[in-house]
């Protein structure tokens, strides 16, 4: 045999004895795989609180890549709800509110009626204080349900219209915003979304006027909770400061960035015109 033709067959034999090595490796890799494989079966089928510890450890790891959703109980067609009541005709305690609101923030007191009666059926669906909800409403726009910020947020609530338009195909759409029960439905949606994201209520409050991570939210929190404060006084049967409001509405600043869906602070909060980012994912 020449020596070109040595070489070949040792190439051959190199080439042969590298692919019989990994087809070796191979079924041995799998024939572990299927060991292993067994090996777990058996020992989950056998130990049953190993494996209902590893499928509830695996169902928090899915759970916890889930955006967050919060679904409300079945609400009551809009317009079957009156948008003024006569004061006199609520429970004492949504009444005393009602007339204290009316008298602090210069509206009359049989449309403040409605919202207040809707904030509490709201509140008992959504497990939320509806002086909580009344508080927000004074902080961000003072009770007036056509208030509009520079930047587009929208209605008692504030709430950015234009991100959350989903939220009003089922109260009337985008239109619905000026609606002040419709504004008031959506505003409690996404604050119930912010709180949930949070997992607490002040960095709910921080979430829903943009804040969250910012240092500051220019004192939002402590004033929308010192409002809730004096509003649980007042349907507790106690007296309560009303405080002169301002001669104008406190107007929110409201801006969205890329992909944004919460809402950012007041113009009160942000005297020097400071736009804050809102926070992507709701």
């Amino acid at each position: 045999m020449t020596a070109s033709g040595r070489a070949v067959a040792g190439v051959r034999t190199f080439a042969a004895d590298v692919a019989n090595g990994f087809l070796e490796v191979t079924h041995s890799s799998f024939a572990l795989l299927g060991l292993a494989v067994a090996f777990v079966a058996i020992t989950l089928t056998a130990r049953p609180d190993l494996r209902q510890a590893g499928e509830e450890h695996l169902m928090g790891w899915l759970q916890s890549r889930q955006p967050v959703v919060v679904q409300l109980e079945a609400e009551p067609p809009l317009g079957d709800r009156p948008l003024a009541i006569n004061p006199k005709e609520l429970p004492r305690e949504q009444a005393a509110v009602a007339y204290w609101l009316s008298k602090k923030y210069r509206v009359a007191p049989e449309p403040v009626a409605a919202l207040v009666n809707e904030a509490y059926e709201i509140g008992t669906r959504t497990k939320l204080d509806p002086t909580l909800i009344l508080a927000i409403v004074a902080i961000e726009s003072s009770f007036n349900p056509f208030a509009q910020s520079p930047v587009g947020a929208q209605g008692l609530m504030q709430v950015m219209t234009r991100v959350h338009t989903d939220k009003y195909e089922d109260v009337g759409g985008h239109l619905a915003a000026f609606n002040p029960l419709a504004n008031l439905r959506v505003g409690v949606k996404v604050l119930q979304e912010c709180i949930a994201r949070a997992g607490s209520l002040e960095g709910g409050l921080r979430y829903y006027v943009g804040a969250a991570n910012l240092p500051s939210d220019g004192g939002y929190a402590a004033k929308v909770l010192a409002e809730h404060f004096r509003l649980r006084q007042v349907a507790g049967g106690r007296a309560a400061a009303p405080n002169v409001p301002p001669a104008t509405p406190v107007l929110s600043t409201k801006a969205p960035a890329e992909a944004a869906d919460v809402s950012a602070p007041s113009a009160a909060l942000q005297p020097t015109g400071e736009k804050v980012a809102m926070l992507a994912g709701v």
